[in-house]
């Protein structure tokens, strides 16, 4: 492993595999050899916190994490920067309880177990006030050990949407490759339900189905351009019960990682059809009789259609001011996975958004957190992005969910 040190006015740098290290008699920067578009650079602002998922950024510059797991028996970090030295260096935890969704609204700090959703009062600097005694908004959801988070997205009419994923591929009958008529998973899952924002104790009996069909939405986020809700989608899998079409190369090329624009009674297909991003099709799934060439215009079309296997996992509407302006209502993806066709992965991508819509071909905007060669891997990854969050700069920061880092990416005007 090579190491340099370059002494300057007083400044020591240290490069050591992924990150370099930039040391003062004030601060130590430690800047991330990510690949970004040019002007941009990052920074890891902290690390070794666990398997982290979503976060938030308050007005302060302070952080809240959600954990993949408890730690300690907490399950959501609060971060700040206290001597202003570029790291989070103040790391406090509360709430028993493991989850992926968490977002500031109204003074409020909303987080999400794998059954429900709470919310603490913040006080003026976007503390928590009582970190013990949390209002429970919504409670009882499904929870069957798998695609199960339950992320979380708050418009601006004051209502709360969940995501509510199937523990199911491909809702089939019992040691069959023959789907269930009417599915009847999709009555609690597979898709996103809408809650109010401030109404305590809500069950499934209090929300309303907002949008169906979707197999396991992990991002979720509003988007103030389109004043519309959009969610991504985790494609199902084909496996050794489907027809022989889907074994193979075609079981690692599809069905494609989608995102949807939700409206009231959108559906999106599941388990009935997939979409194909290699034909641009709504193809009909093998369960209900679908060959691989049978398509369906019963569902709706997705604003944008990733390869599959990218596994979406984070969704973020870019509002700030830091970036280019070509930057600006665009869509930040955290992919989460690794696709075959092309051969990328565990990355952020980037959606612009043009003419009040997304415009559906998608870029890379940062890449290389695994310090690896994707196509021929040598060793183990260093870092796996998760999670997506927006600080009051217009900075951009992405968890990890490999060691626990977070990375702080900004533009150098």
């Amino acid at each position: 492993m090579k190491k340099i040190m370059l002494w300057s006015a007083g400044v020591l740098a240290v490069s050591i595999g992924l990150t370099a290290f930039i040391a003062t008699k004030n601060f130590t920067v430690y800047k991330a050899d990510l690949k970004l578009p040019e002007g941009f650079s990052a920074t890891i602002v902290a690390d070794s916190l666990g398997s982290l998922r979503h976060l938030a950024v308050t007005s302060k510059g302070d952080v809240y994490v959600k954990m993949n797991s408890v730690r300690r028996n907490k399950g959501i970090f609060f971060l700040s920067d206290t001597n202003h030295d570029g790291r989070l260096d103040k790391k406090t935890m509360f709430a028993d309880y493991a989850g992926t969704g968490i977002k500031i609204k109204d003074h409020y700090l909303y987080a999400s177990s794998n059954t429900g959703v709470f919310r603490y009062k913040l006080n003026d600097k976007d503390e928590v006030i009582d970190v013990n005694n949390p209002e429970v908004i919504v409670k009882g959801l499904l929870d069957r050990q798998h695609d199960n988070s339950k992320s979380i997205a708050l418009d601006a009419q004051n209502n709360l949407y969940v995501t509510i994923g199937s523990w199911s591929d491909a809702c089939r009958q019992p040691n069959s490759g023959v789907g269930m008529p009417g599915c009847p998973i999709l009555d609690s899952a597979a898709g996103i339900w809408k809650f109010k924002a401030d109404k305590l104790n809500q069950t499934y009996a209090d929300g309303v189905k907002f949008s169906t069909g979707i197999k396991n939405a992990v991002g979720i986020d509003y988007n103030p351009g389109s004043k519309t809700v959009f969610a991504t989608q985790h494609g199902r899998s084909f496996d050794k019960l489907s027809p022989p079409y889907f074994t193979g190369q075609k079981s690692a090329e599809l069905p494609a990682e989608t995102i949807y624009e939700l409206k009231q009674g959108l559906d999106a297909g599941w388990p009935y059809a997939y979409y194909d991003q290699q034909l641009k099709k709504k193809m009909v799934s093998p369960e209900y009789g679908g060959d691989g060439k049978t398509s369906t215009d019963k569902y709706a079309d997705p604003a944008v259609a990733f390869p599959g296997h990218f596994a979406p996992n984070d969704l973020l509407f870019y509002t700030g001011n830091m970036f280019p302006k070509r930057y600006k209502n665009g869509a930040f993806v955290v992919l989460h996975g690794r696709a075959i066709s092309p051969v990328k992965g565990y990355l952020v991508a980037f959606v612009p958004f043009v003419n009040g819509k997304l415009s559906g071909d998608w870029e890379i905007f940062a890449d290389n957190f695994t310090g690896s060669d994707i196509e021929h891997p040598t060793g183990a990854m260093k870092y796996r992005p998760m999670g997506l969050a927006q600080g009051p700069d217009g900075a951009l920061y992405v968890a990890d969910d490999l060691k626990g880092a977070i990375f702080k990416i900004v533009y150098n005007k």
